[in-house]
């Protein structure tokens, strides 16, 4: 009987779900085929309803086999001529004197295409290149244009943190990050520890966002007045993981007391 499995492939790390004849145990090395063509991929996890609901953009296709010693062998060999790719493509580039930055290479497994990705601040008319490389690699060409955070995901390895960047591993699409959150979690605003390897703000900024909504939601807002069993008082500040509050009483006490303290709001 055919199954369903969530399986991880290509460079920038595709999620999709994908056909099998037999099953895969988790954490499996497979070689799949993809509409780009064949490619290794990663099994992740069955394919049940809940998990290819919280696919944004799934890919599809079939899994055709577990990779083998020779596959490791030939892809490493792939991955060896990927450096000379990139080395022949800055050449024409620079021939050509076109306006983008090479970032990486990716040659599929099976050799249906390479795929070069580059940065660029406005459309580039690549066709020339295409053609020059087809000449040179005998094979299909395919230039994708990526962002900086797409960079990352590609080139980066590990984080301020010290594990492995979330573009790089768990993170298949990267939604936006704004410096409001950086506020509300209270994290310093020194631009040069609160941004990424990618240069802009940390993706793990907005891992927590709507926990600390939450809590915010929760707690009476800074310059309300409450009552609680230590008198009338003002509140002043929130710490709202903790789920505390800095309240400076009537009679010009200042203490932090826990949320649950207090017994009403008194309004503003």
């Amino acid at each position: 009987m055919a199954s369903q499995y969530i399986v991880r492939h290509g460079a920038m790390r595709f999620l999709g779900e994908f056909q099998a004849e037999v099953p895969y145990a988790r954490g499996a090395a497979v070689v799949v085929r993809t509409d780009r063509g064949h490619e290794l991929g990663e099994v992740l996890c069955e394919a049940t309803p809940r998990a290819v609901e919280l696919l944004a953009e799934p890919t599809r296709g079939q899994i055709v086999r577990l990779v083998t010693e020779t596959d490791r062998q030939r892809q490493e060999s792939l991955r060896a001529g990927e450096t000379r790719a990139l080395e022949v493509c800055r050449r024409f580039v620079a021939q050509r004197q076109l306006p983008m930055e090479l970032v990486d290479v990716e040659h599929l497994f099976g050799g249906e295409r390479i795929i070069f990705y580059f940065l660029a601040e406005k459309r580039v008319d690549f066709r020339e290149l295409v053609k020059d490389l087809a000449r040179e690699f005998q094979t299909r060409i395919e230039m994708r244009q990526i962002g900086v955070r797409d960079e990352a995901k590609l080139l980066a390895d590990y984080g301020d943190c010290g594990k492995p960047v979330c573009c790089n591993t768990h993170m298949s699409v990267m939604p936006p990050v704004t410096m409001r959150m950086a506020k509300l979690q209270k994290s310093t605003l020194d631009p040069s520890k609160i941004s990424g390897r990618c240069g802009r703000l940390k993706c793990c900024l907005r891992f927590e966002h709507e926990v600390y909504e939450e809590f915010q939601r929760s707690l009476p807002p800074s310059g309300s007045r409450i009552l609680t069993a230590k008198g009338k008082g003002k509140v002043l500040a929130q710490e709202i993981l903790a789920r505390r509050l800095l309240v400076e009483f009537e009679d010009g006490r200042r203490v932090v007391i826990a949320a649950d303290e207090v017994l009403t709001r008194l309004g503003s």
